[in-house]
């Protein structure tokens, strides 16, 4: 298994995004480049939240590079969540046509704009966490803890938020061209892409099977639940 840091987080490359802004295109294509560094022609892809969109991405303009998608906690590529979230702030009623907005547990933490630091992500990850399945704190600590002393510069993970805002027509590619074998994995409790966001990703690939997992949110900081969600990554 290949896991690696995203540019812009661990001890990856940190990038001034002001001069030189990227897009979620372009993370894909670090992806093919690690694999290249590998010597792989191909790969089982499996991704979460963001990085599902990346595996979406990957899944339709390098069909060659993937053996099999596992979308996790993820929004259909090309989707901008955006103006859901801004009427969701705004305590503005939903437009029927946007997939469903975020939970009002996920927004209040949002405008409760909390300083960075260990205890604001900890409490993020209790949002992250849905109100269903108990949340690991120690375990998601100890995660964050980790994954803040590796890091180059902590608050550089914030561009990519910023690259989703990047205008990219390769994400207009239509879901439909994907030939791997796919497994979409979501959860029921999911604040940040409710449920909707998953059934639309797998109405939209050829032959996907959706896995609902009850009580999961948008991470795996439950006990047991990693154990379980990688039952369902798709080999």
């Amino acid at each position: 298994m290949i896991r690696f840091d995203h540019r812009d987080t661990g001890r990856s490359s940190v990038v001034d995004f002001d001069a030189h802004p990227y897009t979620i295109g372009d993370m894909a294509r670090d992806c093919l480049a690690v694999l290249d560094g590998y010597g792989l022609d191909s790969a089982h892809v499996a991704g979460a939240s963001t990085g599902g969109i990346i595996a979406q991405w990957l899944g339709v303009h390098a069909p060659d590079r993937v053996r099999s998608l596992t979308v996790m906690s993820s929004s259909p590529m090309g989707h901008n969540p955006g103006p859901a979230r801004a009427r969701a702030m705004a305590g503005e009623p939903a437009d029927p046509d946007d997939l469903p907005p975020p939970s009002p547990a996920f927004v209040a933490h949002l405008k409760a704009g909390l300083p960075p630091g260990i205890e604001s992500d900890v409490a993020l990850f209790r949002v992250f966490n849905g109100p269903i399945r108990p949340f690991d704190e120690p375990a998601a600590r100890a995660m964050l803890e980790l994954a803040l002393s590796r890091a180059v510069d902590p608050a550089a993970a914030a561009n990519h938020d910023r690259a989703v805002w990047v205008d990219d027509p390769s994400l207009l590619a239509p879901l439909s061209s994907i030939t791997a074998p796919t497994s979409v994995v979501h959860g029921d409790q999911d604040p940040v892409y409710p449920l909707g966001h998953g059934q639309a990703v797998a109405a939209l690939i050829p032959g996907a099977v959706l896995h609902v997992v009850p009580g999961m949110g948008h991470v795996m900081t439950s006990p047991g639940l990693p154990e379980e969600i990688a039952g369902l990554i798709r080999l």
